[in-house]
């Protein structure tokens, strides 16, 4: 979950409450006794969440800040009634941890997921068509109707109003302009023309305050080039991190279409996906755009020069309005 504002002092992805090697171990024995012993790695970390790697097939994901723990309760509740749903893997988790006297907050584990981020699998825009194709599949299961019907009663609807194309228009600016002071990104011509246009989107989106122009459907809600798990083949492999899932516009998690995709690639996804509006599509981008610099702000922070790379590009991605409407003409099968 990205925080809402850019950064101002201490950075948005500060731990509250860190988590180190030997703590999570400790966590994880007194908790789960069959994985007492087991070798604990570090996995990964990022804005909400560290993870480790358990006896080499278990991920246990514990919340840094306390903003996530809303999150990592649902990802407990919900996942293991959308993952059957679903044609790509996702986190199930089988253990839940509670908060203990060593640490306040729960945390869970799961099955390592095949793959590795699409942001750090450096595979070239030309070479992400079969990736592409996977996440158009991903998203026509995601947001079908029925599965909003099984789970969607127990998620929020948009609570971070990330379809509000207005609301996200200026956001996305803040983040840019924070990029540009610091000499990271300076092509604002196309960014300022994408981003006017969508400061005049009406029906913007749920809690906009105005009536939204599609019913929602369940989302992951923070869809973007960490969360899509790639394998060494370039197929799409897994989706991870659904702290953000809710109910809102497609649109929310079609942002990946523009931020992780471009050319054949895209175009391949929103064939698999189906129809998507002129509105959904500046919807989509404006979040991307989003998304991506605030993504780009975190690597820069963090010395992670391929995540930075990625994210920049993104950026160009989302922006670039070349060629015709996303899939104006295309109605889903």
């Amino acid at each position: 979950m990205m925080d809402e504002d850019a950064a101002v002092g201490e950075p948005e992805w500060a731990a509250e409450y860190p988590v180190g090697r030997t703590q999570a171990a400790e966590l994880i024995g007194a908790q789960f006794p069959s994985l007492r012993g087991a070798q604990v790695e570090p996995l990964a970390s990022g804005w909400d969440n560290t993870i480790f790697l358990v006896a080499g097939h278990w991920v246990f994901r514990f919340p840094r800040r306390a903003v996530a723990v809303p999150g990592l309760r649902r990802e407990i509740a919900v996942l293991p009634r959308l993952a059957p749903w679903l044609p790509l893997p996702v986190p199930v988790p089988e253990f839940a941890g509670a908060p203990s006297a060593g640490y306040p907050w729960p945390f869970w584990g799961a099955r390592l997921l095949p793959g590795h981020e699409l942001a750090e699998s450096h595979l070239p825009d030309a070479a992400r068509k079969p990736a592409a194709a996977g996440v158009g599949r991903f998203l026509r299961a995601l947001h079908d109707p029925g599965v909003a019907a099984a789970v969607g009663p127990s998620l929020q609807v948009d609570p971070l109003r990330r379809g509000d194309a207005c609301l996200r228009a200026g956001l996305a600016r803040e983040r840019l302009d924070a990029l540009a002071r610091r000499g990271i990104w300076a092509h604002r011509g196309p960014a300022d023309r994408l981003l006017t246009e969508a400061e005049q989107l009406t029906g913007s989106g749920f809690g906009s305050g105005e009536p939204p122009a599609v019913s929602p459907v369940v989302v992951h809600g923070d869809l973007h080039v960490r969360h899509l798990l790639v394998g060494d083949d370039g197929q799409a492999a897994g989706v991870i991190d659904f702290g953000d899932l809710c109910l809102a516009d497609p649109a929310v998690d079609l942002s990946l279409a523009f931020g992780g995709f471009a050319g054949p690639a895209r175009a391949a996804l929103l064939a698999v996906y189906g129809q998507v509006s002129p509105q959904q599509e500046i919807r989509a981008r404006v979040l991307a755009i989003f998304l991506c610099a605030a993504l780009a702000d975190y690597a820069a922070a963090q010395g992670r020069a391929q995540l930075l790379r990625e994210t920049l590009a993104g950026i160009g991605r989302a922006t670039d309005s070349r060629g015709p409407a996303a899939t104006a003409s295309r109605s889903r099968p």
